[in-house]
């Protein structure tokens, strides 16, 4: 049977802002290759440079600002809805959600809201402030997103049990679990180290993602300082706090820390199959896309009980689990120096291969939508 026609709409495919854009690509893939074919709304302008090339965005509305407001969305929806069988909205807090909900409501489309964690409760506690206004949009507007959705999809079982109760009301007639994943490819080290010859040889330990303070990096670069592993530690990824990475490199001083930019496409897989180990000390983490990244590439992943899928890693013997603190980060350190690699390396293959596949995902959606 042919795959249903998908949508999926996402405020942006910018790849800096993390692993939603990321996911959504590789969903479209998948579905195509399966046969289907799904499509990407999203609330960038049309001429942004990540869309050269993308040809399964059919539509580019040019939402103004972080919210993404734009009177384009609700005509585009009712003129073409019809069209899917199923419409995925990636996120919360913006308009592409509120926006489709008054497009798509009482509709015989369904429609399926995407979290990706941003119901976590850390961010209740880390910025109050923000809670409290999210709250007031929760009650006027997101909850009957969520009310009227087919079904909040959560990522695992973790995002799901955490999520569902930071905010009130919560009136989701159905809630899904459908775990994420990504693709399995083979990097280029020798197209790493051509960039970064001074790594070639060295012992790696790789942080890729966003530089960000819930992703633990500080406490990253304090452990590495406390423990003097044997290891390089690579920090990829891009930073939209120019204080904050200035904090990053002075806390870096004087250790073997390279700081790299983004890698994406041939030179992130590329930095994976250079890498010893993955780490991610995060405080808070829906899923991980990167984690999954490093599991498809065999690199066993260093990760705190913060990071949704550590129940998964931790039971496939996958990577090393400990709490989001420094003595907690410092133990990751430690741990993995006295580890079998090599018995790490092969659980960490096998685990991608079990769980995380994007193909297996794409499936479960199609079936999802067409139920």
């Amino acid at each position: 049977m042919t795959p249903p026609r998908l949508l999926h709409i996402i405020r942006s495919l910018d790849p800096a802002h993390g692993g939603p854009a990321e996911v959504v690509r590789l969903l479209c893939t998948a579905h195509a290759e399966a046969g289907g074919r799904a499509d990407v709304l999203t609330l960038d302008a049309a001429d942004a440079p990540w869309l050269a090339g993308r040809t399964e965005v059919v539509a580019a509305l040019a939402g103004r600002g972080g919210y993404g407001w734009t009177s384009a969305l609700g005509p585009w929806l009712r003129a073409h809805a019809a069209d899917y069988a199923g419409i995925f909205l990636h996120g919360l807090w913006q308009w592409h959600g509120a926006g489709s909900w008054l497009a798509l409501r009482g509709g015989s489309v369904p429609y399926f809201l995407f979290p990706h964690g941003m119901l976590d409760p850390w961010f209740r506690t880390r910025w109050p402030l923000k809670h409290a206004r999210k709250t007031l949009y929760w009650r006027a507007l997101e909850h009957r997103v969520a009310r009227d959705a087919a079904a909040v999809v959560f990522t695992c079982e973790e995002e799901r049990q955490l999520g569902r109760g930071t905010f009130s009301p919560w009136l989701a007639r159905r809630e899904a679990v459908v775990p994420l994943g990504t693709v399995r490819a083979v990097g280029d080290a020798a197209a790493f180290f051509a960039k970064f010859p001074q790594l070639r040889g060295e012992r790696l330990l790789i942080f890729l993602g966003r530089l960000h303070e819930k992703k633990g990096c500080d406490l990253l670069l304090e452990a590495f300082r406390r423990v003097r592993p044997p290891l390089q530690l690579v920090m990829a990824g891009p930073c939209a706090d120019p204080a904050f990475e200035t904090q990053l490199r002075a806390m870096a001083d004087g250790l073997p820390v390279t700081f790299t930019g983004p890698l994406y496409d041939e030179e992130k897989w590329g930095v994976l199959a250079a890498a010893e180990a993955f780490v991610l000390p995060s405080h808070q983490e829906n899923f991980g896309i990167a984690v999954a990244e490093a599991l498809a590439s065999g690199v066993p992943v260093l990760i705190s009980d913060k990071v949704n899928i550590w129940r998964e890693i931790d039971a496939d013997g996958a990577g090393l689990v400990e709490p989001d603190d420094l003595a907690g980060t410092a133990r990751l350190l430690e741990r993995w120096l006295a580890t079998d690699r090599a018995t790490m390396s092969a659980a960490a293959a096998r685990c991608f291969a079990a769980r995380f596949d994007i193909r297996v995902t794409a499936a479960n959606l199609a079936r999802l939508a067409a139920e």
